[in-house]
Order: structure tokens, then sequence, then C-alpha cells
């Protein structure tokens, strides 16, 4: 962090402007922006919709379902309020609006390759990419917002062992066996990151470690058989083992593995859930006992 701060201080933020010393243009219209918390989003999704597409000028494949939100006063020269609608479209509206973010649930959790309980697919694009599909968009601005697309970022992530029990460090301590050269390939990077389960937020830990990457090989321990094992658990494995401790949430366990310039010659994760490389899948370590 220290070496980060450093290059950020030598940098100078100014007006266009003034670098090339010339008049200031004319200031931008005021936006009123609304006040914006999970609670208000969540209960009245569609009015900030409303506002936000003002400023997004329709595609072709967003005229149908332009249309449709019109119908409900959503889109430019409107103004949706729920308290205006009728109880016959406000029902539908609540209906609409569970009845979507079911669908976003069950596309993350099925709408991409199974690979030893890890998704593998390509949820992220330009909108050449999505073509209309916003059920697939919306899944991406769920899963991870502001992915890369597959060339330059494969994601998979798990919430569950092989056999689809779900993962909890507060009852179970968990593995992560890379096999001998069989580490994710990559041109960049790769990394395993671990989330709370419930707020998919990292996590408060005692070594103040969220991730174990391809960076930290050199201070990790390999196995006899030139594995390499991570240990996922809420409490430390043990001193000996502590550099490949990946410290897990007392809860539930959201893990995302991250491959950065995926190689594209076998053994590669390409093409996305039909590579020939394929994510490990996570081993149940031992069963805590349970006061």
């Amino acid at each position: 962090m220290p070496n980060v701060i450093k290059i950020q201080s030598e940098y100078k933020v100014q007006p266009l402007s003034k670098y090339i010393k010339q008049p200031a243009p004319p200031l931008a219209p005021a936006i009123n922006f609304l006040k914006a918390d999970k609670k208000s989003v969540t209960t009245n999704f569609f009015e900030y919709l409303d506002f936000a597409l003002q400023f997004a000028p329709p595609e072709p494949e967003e005229n149908a379902i332009r249309d449709k939100l019109a119908r409900i006063g959503v889109g430019t020269g409107k103004k949706f309020d729920f308290k205006d609608l009728s109880p016959e479209l406000k029902a539908e509206v609540s209906l609409g609006m569970k009845g979507g973010g079911e669908k976003v649930k069950q596309y993350l959790a099925n709408g991409m390759k199974n690979i030893n309980g890890w998704m593998v697919g390509s949820l992220f694009g330009d909108r050449a990419f999505f073509n209309g599909n916003w059920l697939k968009r919306a899944a991406a601005a769920k899963g991870g917002i502001y992915g890369n697309d597959a060339i330059e970022a494969m994601y998979p992530f798990t919430t569950m062992l092989a056999n689809g029990e779900k993962l909890n460090g507060s009852k179970n301590n968990y593995t992560l066996t890379f096999s001998a050269n069989q580490l994710p390939p990559v041109n960049a990077f790769w990394s395993v990151t671990i989330y709370d389960g419930k707020t998919q937020l990292l996590i408060k830990n005692p070594i103040n470690r969220y991730l174990i990457n391809s960076t930290m090989l050199p201070s990790m321990k390999k196995n006899s058989d030139d594995s390499l094992t991570i240990y996922i658990q809420k409490d430390s494995p043990g001193k000996e083992k502590e550099s490949n401790w990946l410290p897990a949430p007392n809860g539930p366990i959201y893990l995302v593995m991250r491959l950065y310039w995926p190689k594209e010659t076998p053994p590669s994760i390409l093409p996305p859930g039909e590579g020939t490389w394929q994510p490990p899948a996570i081993r149940l370590q031992q069963v805590l006992a349970i006061p």
C-alpha cells in the first residue's frame, strides 16, 4: 500500500482548460440525483431505473423492452411513481420484481457449466455480446459487476462442494488442491478470493488475508508430490500451514477464482466451460465439533 500511495501522490488533477490554458467551457446543467440507499433501491427500483434511462439512449434491441416499461411510466419524458399505479399494477410490479430476482439467482446457479462445483462460463462483454439478453446482463451485474470478457479474464465461482453441499465455515474446514503442474493456466496471474456468502463482501480476519494468488507462491508450501493445497477455514490450520491459509467466514462461503489473461492453448480454461483445464473441487477436510 505505501508504494501505491507514493505513485498516487505524483499525480496532479486539473481541468483540461487549465492544462491547455484556455477559457473553461460553460458548466453542464446540474443533475438532481435521487438519494440512493439499499432500502430505497430495493423497494422502488423502477423509480431509479426511470431516472437512469434518461442518460441512456436506446439501441435497436432495446425498443421492445422500453415499450413495455413505458406502459408503467418508465422512460424518457415520463416519471414513474409507484403510488400512482392501480392496485392491480402495483401487485404485478411487486411480483415482477420478486420473480426477476429469482430468475437472476437461478441463472447464477444453473446458467453456466458446473465443473467440480465451480460455475464456469462467460458473463461479461460489450453490448453486442449481450445482444438483448437482459437476464444474462443482470446475472453478470449481481455475480460480479465490471468483469472483463473471457479473453481478458475468467471468473469461476462457487458456494458448494462438487456434490452440491453448501460451503459453510462455521461447520467445516475445506481444502483446495492444485495437482502438480496444474495451477491455473494464465499469461498474467491468478487468484482465489473468499467472501462472506451472505453479503459477498470481504471478511475481517486475524492475518488480513483475503485471497491467495500466484504472486504468493514463493512463500507457500507445496506437498511432497509438488501439489499445492490451500486451507479454507475460519481458524488457523497451524503455524506450519498458515502460509497456505485462506481465512473463511463464520458462515456461508463464496469463492471466486480469477484467471487474468487465460492461456488459449491447452491446458486452458477456454473456451468457457469447455476448456481442457478444469478448476479442482473444494474438499471437505474435517467436520468441526458443534457443542
